[in-house]
């Protein structure tokens, strides 16, 4: 986001990439951060609801964070290399409404998209904005298969 908040738009929508999971990544995140059965197995996976090795939600959700941070960190550099000076993203004071709406199977590729749904002025750092986003993950078959409403406080345009 090398766009500073006064030119951020209700609407806009920022693709970060895509990326393919496969079994072999499905089985390490689930190792190290979410060892169910589902996760780690094909022949467990087989018995259960899913019927079918899936990834941990919070690997979509990791997947969705390392994107992000390219591709802001893409913007950035582009915005540099064109003599532009960037703005500067602060931290987030959070997020709601988190779903895990499909499963994410072996061999799923999903593209994952930001659109802004809102902006707000902060009333305690008149140097920063706060943008309202939705986040979600599409898979191949365009299916909403992961989102959340995040929200990321972004530098104002120096007065």
């Amino acid at each position: 986001m090398s766009a500073f908040f006064e030119d951020i738009e209700v609407g806009d929508t920022l693709d970060l990439g895509e990326h393919t999971f496969t079994r072999e990544d499905i089985v390490r995140f689930a190792e190290k951060y979410d060892p169910q059965a589902f996760h780690l197995s094909e022949e467990a996976a087989a018995q259960t609801h899913f019927g079918r090795l899936c990834a941990s939600g919070w690997h979509t959700a990791a997947v969705f964070m390392k994107l992000w941070v390219a591709r802001h960190k893409a913007l950035q550099e582009e915005a540099l290399a064109a003599g532009q000076t960037p703005a500067n993203i602060g931290p987030s004071p959070g997020f709601e409404d988190l779903k895990w709406i499909r499963p994410v199977f072996v061999g799923d590729t999903l593209r994952y998209r930001r659109v802004v749904t809102g902006k707000t002025e902060s009333r305690t750092r008149p140097d920063w904005g706060l943008v309202h986003s939705d986040m979600q993950a599409f898979n191949q078959d365009g299916t909403l298969v992961f989102s959340f409403k995040g929200t990321v406080f972004v530098e104002r345009r120096k007065r």
